[in-house]
């Protein structure tokens, strides 16, 4: 068994041969459930002994894959949602074509690159060649260091407010640290500049720039409904009409004008969160998810079986030769 890293980040680790399948393997252990359990004590015992900023990806590591698999998912498809009301953000998004001629392959290649250093880290090979991808992306476009802080802080923001109000338990204040240290590193590790140098400081800025930036697009409109479009067809057509006012009655109040949608009807609001609150109580001593639950066994409809390349994630212009 592989010893518990001493570092954030760890020992960067070698690489495997040029065109191998990654390296996703986690310094640390390894645990299995009790068939009686819905989870293993020892995990949330490992967190609690790990330092908050030097063992970051290690905590990190273990919510996702282990603690909140189900809910890590659907907080960061929220927080990627709300980053649709910035009008900034959204030109750029919009202009890229991407969504309307590519939306599901988008939606499955943000969504690998972004697990995969989630899951193992930015020293774990998958992670690091994820992250550098993502970056390479990033470089054909000149986006504003501004708009890049606020997509930084949906993610460290939105999962915290997830499981508040629908994870089978809430993040203690030591995860919440691991978890805003964890982003920061990613976001130095971006190049982003001037990160504010704690969650209240960041929460701050972050509404100064909606007040700025949070206001009626269309680009805004054309990319939210495209991603409502990505979600809705994967359910039979019957059920496809549920997705926009469920999807609406999960994001903030504040983002529906600017991505000049109407609120969604309360009764189906108040549905959807008492359907996710039910869950969370019963998710406390019942649990079906695989465990630990890795990205690689994923349902993944643009790569079936999750044979891809890292290098190959995104659009055509960027791909690479693998690294």
């Amino acid at each position: 068994m592989d010893a518990v890293p001493a570092g954030c980040p760890f020992a960067a680790r070698a690489g495997t041969s040029r065109g191998a399948r990654p390296d996703t393997r986690v310094p640390g252990p390894i645990y299995r459930k009790p068939f009686w359990r819905p989870r293993s004590p020892e995990v949330r015992r490992e967190i609690a002994s790990l330092d908050a900023r030097r063992d970051c990806q290690r905590i990190v590591h273990l919510l996702t894959n282990y603690e909140f698999p189900f809910d890590m998912q659907r907080s960061t498809e929220v927080a990627l949602f709300h980053t649709y009301g910035s009008r900034s953000v959204s030109r750029l998004l919009d202009r890229t074509g991407e969504f309307g001629k590519r939306g599901q392959k988008r939606y499955d290649d943000t969504r690998l690159l972004i697990a995969q250093f989630m899951e193992c880290g930015w020293d774990v090979e998958a992670g690091r060649r994820s992250l550098e991808q993502m970056n390479h992306i990033h470089s054909f476009f000149r986006i504003p260091n501004e708009d890049y802080l606020f997509v930084l802080w949906t993610f460290i923001d939105f999962p915290i407010q997830w499981m508040d109000d629908f994870g089978w338990r809430p993040f203690t204040a030591h995860e919440r640290e691991a978890w805003f240290h964890f982003w920061c590193e990613i976001g130095r590790r971006m190049g982003l500049r001037d990160i504010p140098a704690d969650k209240p400081a960041f929460d701050a800025y972050v509404r100064a720039y909606e007040a700025k930036e949070l206001v009626p697009s269309e680009a805004s409109h054309r990319v939210a409904q495209a991603t409502m479009d990505i979600l809705a067809g994967w359910l039979p057509r019957p059920l496809r009409a549920l997705v926009p006012p469920i999807s609406l009655s999960l994001v903030p109040p504040r983002l529906l004008p600017a991505i000049q949608f109407a609120p969604p009807p309360a009764w189906v609001g108040g549905l959807t969160r008492a359907a996710l609150k039910l869950r969370k109580h019963v998710k406390r001593y019942v649990s079906l998810e695989r465990y630990p639950s890795p990205i690689e066994g994923s349902l993944n409809r643009t790569y079936p079986g999750n044979a891809y390349r890292i290098e190959g994630l995104g659009p055509e212009f960027a791909h690479r030769d693998g690294a």
